[in-house]
């Protein structure tokens, strides 16, 4: 029996003949471009004229993998600028806090240097070195010391207000006891209502008022300045503003900024008159002997 021809034996002679007329097209378009020839090159205008405008379609997609390829570019560009753009806002964050630093620093220097103070209470400016906080004694360190003439008991100050008072001295350095210290004790006087009192450090940032007499005479809000009393302190440094704390007690909120310590102020108290002669007071200095003797002759 003969056998029926299938679909492929049709198909394969006539993808054979298709590739041979691609073939001879193409050697066709290669050689009618390599010929040099008036009339040729003007069949190659007149063919080119005809066929590329409507090839337009057939470019799209090489169009629009350029335009990818050009927008991919782009953005590698703008990411690697935006990443140089960060890395100088971050140093910018930097430089502004280090000017934010400076500028409180300098605030706080202004404040030193315009302090209204007795003019007979001379200074030394200091630079906080240490903080020797603790839970059982507050204390921190300058960098002025026995060669800058400091002494033991001397007011230190920052730019608002009373921070301690010198309780140890070196060569080139002394401790300054805050008033939140337990062993503070600053006799102080509160204003407007004259009272006196004593100030006692207890690790808090508002001290307790101990011993007033009259406390329904004081308000919060009022002022509290040192007394004097016991001439180791000057009087009149602030000290702070009463405040009434969650305990109901009366408290001082203290004026000086303890979470910036970076200058302190060392007051020069003056010495007061050395007393050697306590009764002298009382009874007053005796009589001369000639006035004694004059008084007799009469």
């Amino acid at each position: 029996m003969a056998r029926e021809p299938s679909a492929d034996s049709f198909v394969r002679p006539v993808r054979n003949l298709l590739r041979l007329i691609l073939c001879l097209a193409l050697l066709g378009l290669f050689l009618l471009w390599r010929i040099d020839s008036p009339r040729v090159e003007r069949f190659r205008a007149a063919l080119v004229d005809r066929v590329v405008p409507g090839m337009d379609w057939a470019l799209v997609p090489v169009t629009r993998a350029v335009e990818m390829v050009e927008g991919f570019q782009s953005y590698v560009r703008i990411l690697g600028q935006n990443q140089e753009l960060r890395r100088e806002l971050q140093q910018m964050k930097a430089w502004r806090e280090a000017a934010l630093q400076l500028e409180q620093k300098y605030a706080r220097l202004l404040d030193l240097a315009n302090v209204r103070l007795d003019p007979m209470l001379t200074h030394v400016t200091g630079v906080v070195l240490a903080d020797a906080g603790s839970p059982f004694r507050q204390s921190v360190i300058l960098n002025v010391g026995a060669r800058d003439g400091i002494r033991d008991g001397w007011a230190a100050m920052d730019g608002l207000g009373l921070a301690g008072r010198i309780s140890g001295v070196g060569e080139r350095s002394a401790r300054v006891l805050l008033l939140t210290d337990p062993s503070s004790r600053v006799p102080v006087v509160i204003q407007p209502s004259g009272q006196r009192a004593i100030l006692s450090g207890d690790n808090s940032a508002a001290p307790p008022l101990e011993f007033l007499e009259r406390p329904e005479l004081v308000r919060p809000g009022d002022r509290a300045v040192t007394s004097g009393d016991g001439g180791v302190l000057p009087a009149g440094l602030l000290v702070g503003q009463v405040a009434q704390g969650p305990d109901r007690r009366l408290r001082v909120r203290l004026s000086a900024d303890y979470e910036r310590l970076e200058f302190l102020r060392v007051l020069r108290s003056h010495s007061g008159e050395t007393i050697t002669d306590p009764g002298g007071l009382v009874i007053g200095p005796s009589p001369a002997p000639a006035a004694v003797a004059g008084g007799e002759g009469g």
